[in-house]
């Protein structure tokens, strides 16, 4: 048994609550004591202590571009060339270096389980390597390596764009068909763990047609796996699947099955009215990522309009521009200003559940994101002294922990109940120079 003593904590409510003893045993919390002083045995965790957060939506692979796409004009589909380009670069060895550095780097900014929506299954050409799901077991070992919980999110991607076959890179994403791809993924199930989980993805309306949509979101129905997929990230998708459809992207997924509480819409970001009536009636997710969302001048989604249809909000940094979920967070709040004028919509609460609780259950983990009895025991401690967070209150510490901290406030990090990051220092990596050296060695530098 092990027990933390919590200066402040976030047990759910509109308020933080202070001197929280969290006792924990194995993976799970075992107590939980509010109003105690602080024993002897107890590691200390000073300022506010959240659950684990989750980023429900990542591409570790786009790190290396981090930087690197910030000359000139452009779109989503120009960006998307220069992603393509690094794509070719990996392989199962520096994927695996890679996503064990990019990870470190989610554990410091306090993310405790991480959904990989991951679709770099093959070597050059479609050429699957020796064991055909290398690639995600490299993800999966990554995130052990980095102490992260993962939901391997195996994605189905077929096409080059809606009756277009795959480029030259495209091919290594693709199995060539649904069936296929369901006989590789149903090969992941020896990496599941108690760390490690296998969900599923159509990555698009463009990249997979409307029956083999439905082959995946079978295969995830037969396994009671979470299923996940890139919904109306740009206009020009709305307008293809229309033409070729005569349905919106949402609307196809819902044709074909897919709209239930198991399932999570990524982006959502140009959405008709009825598409917003369909995510809430379905009990749906949906994991906004508002920094690649705005890196990319992909538009402001319809959160409030969402959430108050019924929709769950979770969030991911997707193209990791950043890897900062409190900066998540505020984005869906500050966005939605700009956009309506109107202050408030999205309070600091219903911000963190959709940081903790909602992303947690988006992945699968229904057991996480909260700090109460039975509960994994993931928990993310911030720091309220400083330049940014001093001044804290703890009538306030909800709103500045969402609305001024940033990645670089958190200290302390447990995952099943083992500190993974100590004052602010991952205690299994050097995450920087890991970054540098994988980086440096893939683009050339």
């Amino acid at each position: 048994m092990k027990a933390y003593w919590c200066e402040l904590a976030w047990l759910g409510g509109d308020t933080a609550t202070a001197d929280v003893l969290l006792q924990t045993s194995g993976d799970r919390i075992t107590a939980v004591h509010a109003g105690v002083p602080c024993p002897p045995e107890a590691v200390r965790l000073g300022g506010l202590t959240l659950p684990g957060m989750a980023n429900a939506h990542s591409h570790a692979f786009h790190r290396v571009l981090r930087g690197r796409t910030q000359v000139g004009t452009g779109s989503f589909w120009t960006w998307r060339e220069q992603m393509y380009a690094a794509a070719a670069q990996l392989n199962p060895d520096s994927y695996h270096r890679l996503a064990r550095a990019v990870y470190g780097e989610m554990a410091l900014a306090g993310i405790t389980c991480v959904g990989e929506f991951h679709y770099l299954h093959h070597g050059a050409g479609g050429t699957p390597y020796a064991d055909p799901n290398a690639m995600g077991a490299a993800l999966v070992a990554a995130a052990g390596d980095a102490g992260l919980r993962i939901t391997l999110l195996d994605t189905c991607y077929l096409r080059g764009g809606i009756g277009v076959e795959p480029n030259e890179t495209q091919r290594r994403f693709s199995d060539g068909d649904a069936l296929s791809w369901a006989a590789r993924a149903s090969a992941l199930s020896s990496l599941e763990s108690p760390t490690s989980r296998i969900g599923a993805a159509v990555h698009s309306v463009r990249a997979v047609d409307p029956a083999s949509i439905e082959v995946v979101a079978a295969w995830a129905a037969q396994r009671t796996a979470v299923l996940h997929a890139h919904v109306s990230e740009q206009k020009a998708e709305n307008e293809q699947c229309i033409e070729a459809y005569g349905l919106t992207p949402t609307a196809l997924l819902a044709e074909r099955g897919v709209l239930d509480a198991r399932f999570t819409a990524v982006h959502a970001t140009h959405l008709a009215v009825a598409d917003i009536g369909l995510y809430g009636t379905s009990g749906c997710s949906i994991c906004m990522c508002p920094t690649t969302e705005r890196d990319l001048a992909d538009g402001i989604g319809p959160a409030m309009q969402l959430r108050d249809a019924g929709a769950r909000l979770s969030l991911g940094t997707d193209s990791q521009a950043v890897i900062d979920m409190f900066e998540e967070a505020r984005a869906v709040e500050l966005d939605e200003r700009l956009a309506s004028r109107v202050r408030g919509s999205h309070d600091a609460p219903s911000l963190l559940r959709a940081a903790t609780r909602n992303g947690h259950a988006g992945l699968g983990w229904h057991e996480a994101g909260s700090l109460q009895v039975g509960g994994l025991a993931d928990f993310t401690s911030l720091r309220l002294d400083t330049v940014r967070t001093a001044g804290t209150s703890m009538v306030t510490a909800l709103e500045s922990a969402v609305f001024a901290a940033g990645a670089a406030d958190v200290h302390h990090v447990v995952v099943d109940g083992e500190i993974i990051v100590a004052d602010g220092r991952h205690v299994r990596i050097d995450v920087a120079a890991e970054l540098a050296s994988v980086i440096g060695e893939l683009m050339g530098q």
